[in-house]
């Protein structure tokens, strides 16, 4: 299948020898829901560098995938790994951005905001028990909304996704129903309707099916101009999808606390929270290879917790904490070497 990929263009650096090098390239693969901020990074950090990120927005499954198969100096995954897994094949995985994944429609005269979708009715939508658009259960939390007479059509992830894995977390924690039939993976037997290859292709499919509801990190919504829904949150509110709400979500994570950085944020306590926030992660081999490549991709990590905070609240994540963020550079400095045992990161 065709790959999704990001490539900055890196120019040729002359020295001061007169002698020209081509500019340091890293590689990764993996999640598509970072892909928008990850590439703007990307981009101002070459300029600044001169150093290019090759990136493969293939889906979290994908991502893992590869950088088990070492055919990538990195992983990415929405889907975070269990320390046990971490353990098994060599890896570390640290948090690099927070963001949310969002319900869109396209109902004809509905537009951003307008629309109110319990938990409950959500997971019997995507469970195939709610089948119409002006079905009793969705009016009663709508009055007043003119719902047409309109078959919904599912759209999902077609390939292993760390948003499906974020998506079905949440599903699983507010409907019993989905949890015993379906559970949480980064792909499930989806019990009606179509799917599409990456955010992208999720967001397009709902951009052309009429009566189409979808799941797509919100950076693909808004670029996209697409119909999100107000969503019932763990306190029982309606709440927008916006960057103060993700935050709120994010608040209580206890990142200090969390074995290898596992962290889920689905349906987080708090008022105005978001119900379905993620974070997503970067994964690495803690014995490497190659430390001078190794180094190079913190090296841009780093600069992108330093740097990045703006560019990635103008694309509606939420940055990670300082205090994250150092708690991060401490694990590089202990956990990974070179084959002899040497700190990468110093």
């Amino acid at each position: 299948m065709k790959k999704t990929m990001i490539t900055i263009a890196a120019s040729v650096m002359m020295m001061a020898s007169s002698m020209a090098s081509a500019a340091t390239t890293i590689t990764g693969a993996g999640a598509t829901f970072p892909f928008p901020v990850y590439s703007k990074w990307a981009y101002n950090y070459h300029k600044e560098s001169g150093v290019k990120l090759n990136y493969q927005a293939i889906g979290s499954g994908g991502g893992i995938k590869q950088i088990k198969a070492k055919t990538v100096d990195f992983g990415a995954s929405d889907a975070p790994l269990k320390a046990a897994e971490l353990d098994k094949f060599g890896l570390m995985q640290f948090p690099m951005i927070m963001g949310g994944v969002v319900p869109v429609v396209h109902i004809k005269g509905i537009k951003a905001g307008q629309l109110k979708l319990s938990a409950t009715n959500i997971a019997n939508i995507y469970l195939g028990n709610i089948t119409k658009w002006n079905d009793p259960r969705i009016a009663a939390n709508n009055t007043g909304l003119s719902l047409p007479n309109e078959n919904i059509t599912t759209v999902h992830r077609a390939d292993g996704s760390g948003t499906t894995w974020i998506f079905t977390n949440y599903l699983t924690k507010v409907s019993g129903e989905w949890g015993a039939k379906l559970g949480n993976a980064k792909a499930v037997a989806w019990p009606n309707g179509v799917g599409g290859k990456g955010n992208q292709g999720v967001a397009a499919f709902v951009n052309k099916v009429e009566g189409s509801i979808g799941y797509v990190e919100y950076a693909y919504a808004l670029q996209n101009h697409m119909a999100s829904v107000l969503l019932q949150n763990h306190y029982g509110n309606f709440v927008a999808p916006t960057s103060a709400n993700f935050q709120a979500a994010a608040a209580g994570a206890d990142w200090k606390n969390a074995k290898g950085y596992y962290m889920v944020l689905t349906n987080q306590p708090g008022v105005n929270s978001w119900p379905i926030t993620g974070a997503s992660f970067i994964l690495l081999y803690k014995t490497q290879a190659k430390p001078a490549q190794a180094k190079e991709v913190l090296k841009f990590y780093n600069w992108s917790y330093n740097n990045g905070a703006d560019a990635a609240e103008k694309l509606d994540y939420v940055p990670m904490p300082k205090a994250v963020a150092d708690m991060v550079r401490n694990t590089w400095k202990n956990v990974l070497k070179d084959r002899s045992g040497n700190p990468i990161w110093k």
